[in-house]
């Protein structure tokens, strides 16, 4: 991979950080593993995070990040009564309308999953807070993410993708595609991917996927993913049941307000409840900052002493791993709880949503229902080679895509 001078990124990554470093409204996108995270976190090294915070799309990915959720910073709630309603309570919000003073730009993270009537409230309550009728108040806009992946909530089941309202264009975004998977080295495996992404199911597909159809060996190394939580917690408890080693409770330490600290428990990736046994499998579930592990490094458990855990990671060293801090902020960025706990989870499954960021080696992966655009393809590109693939079972409905999005990304400009 070519690389720059000044730092790891990629040439077309350096080119994206000139970009974001312009002063333009940007939408930074690209597939799984384009490198988009280490972009803005090259970028957010240059920032003053009290004027240009990160927004999260929910409230997992704010505690993950270390940020806040778009809905909270912009006081819109579950936006009850609808769009105009929320907008009436949030412009009585002395302290939200304050903040969006303050401010001079946002990244938000995940926008894919951000409602288009939550984007179109927020814009104008920035352009009534800072009373302007320029996009979003003057106030800067970064907006990160691929549409093609998960799509936002909503309670009305029809899909309220951002780019379909008027404010997506009225924002004037400088579009910045990542095109380069830093991630996966098999220009075949990527190839194939590339076109799950957008749901095309053409026979080199077929192909690809039966090749990869396996009888579940429940005793083979590598991560399960499943569509449902359930499912992922039976096997991970049916696991470490087989290990014939005593089990040892690590119990969260939560600080703050009990409703704050309820929040958390919800969102954070850290278990309230950790149990590990020497010789289970477990999976990181956080960026360390001193870069001995990342988001989905696989391991095993060699010891548990007090407060340390030793884990041998795969292909690897073993690491001394000590709790680590998740908080949970308020719409201004101040902490209103936080819990401390080491950031591990069984490895044996997780459920192809809480994969969405990880980069593993080794998969065991049933697609044999699934209901959301994208979701084959997030829980695909988890891998770096397809080697490590051992698919259950797939259908051909399970590959989704809305033909909005497509149609979004044709007809895409970009730098």
């Amino acid at each position: 991979m070519a690389t720059n001078e000044l730092s790891d990124l990629s040439n077309e990554q350096a080119h994206a950080l000139e970009y974001l470093q312009s002063g333009e409204n940007i939408f930074l996108t690209g597939g799984a593993g384009s490198g988009k995270s280490y972009v803005i976190r090259d970028f957010l090294g240059t920032l003053n995070s009290e004027y240009f915070p990160v927004l999260a799309s929910t409230g997992a990915v704010a505690v993950l990040v270390g940020g806040r959720t778009f809905h909270s910073f912009f006081g819109l709630g579950i936006m009850e009564g609808g769009p105009e309603a929320t907008l009436d309570r949030a412009l009585r919000d002395s302290r939200l309308l304050k903040r969006l003073r303050l401010v001079e730009g946002i990244i938000i993270d995940e926008v894919s999953m951000i409602p288009g009537a939550a984007l179109t409230v927020a814009e104008t309550l920035t352009q009534k807070a800072r009373g302007s009728r320029l996009p979003w108040g003057g106030l800067r806009i970064i907006a990160v993410g691929d549409f093609l992946q998960l799509p936002p909530v909503t309670r009305t089941g029809e899909r309220d993708w951002c780019f379909l309202q008027p404010v997506w264009e009225q924002t004037g975004f400088q579009n910045c595609v990542l095109t380069q998977n830093q991630r996966v080295n098999d220009s075949c495996f990527i190839e194939i991917l590339n076109k799950i992404r957008v749901g095309e199911i053409s026979e080199p597909v077929q192909e690809f996927l039966n090749a990869h159809l396996e009888d579940h060996d429940q005793t083979a190394s590598g991560t399960r993913l499943y569509p449902r939580r359930d499912q992922s917690e039976l096997f991970n408890l049916k696991k470490l049941d087989e290990i014939n080693q005593p089990p040892i409770e690590l119990e969260a330490i939560y600080f703050g307000e009990s409703k704050y600290v309820e929040i958390l428990k919800k969102t954070s990736p850290a278990a309230s409840r950790l149990v590990l046994k020497a010789g289970c499998e477990v999976l990181f579930v956080q960026n360390d900052p001193q870069k001995r592990w990342v988001n989905g490094t696989r391991g095993y458990v060699t010891e548990i002493e007090g407060e340390k855990v030793k884990v041998h990671k795969e292909k690897g060293r073993t690491v001394t791993v000590e709790r680590s801090l998740f908080v949970y902020q308020d719409a201004d960025g101040q902490v209103l709880a936080s819990v401390l706990q080491f950031p591990l989870v069984l490895a044996y499954a997780t459920t192809i949503h809480k994969s969405q960021g990880a980069t593993l080696d080794e998969i065991w992966c049933d697609l044999g229902a699934l209901w959301e655009p994208g979701h084959a393809y997030v829980a695909l590109s988890r891998l770096r080679s397809s080697r490590g693939l051992h698919l259950l079972r797939w259908n051909s409905r399970s590959i989704r895509l809305d033909p909005a999005v497509l149609k979004f990304y044709q007809e895409l400009p970009s730098t």
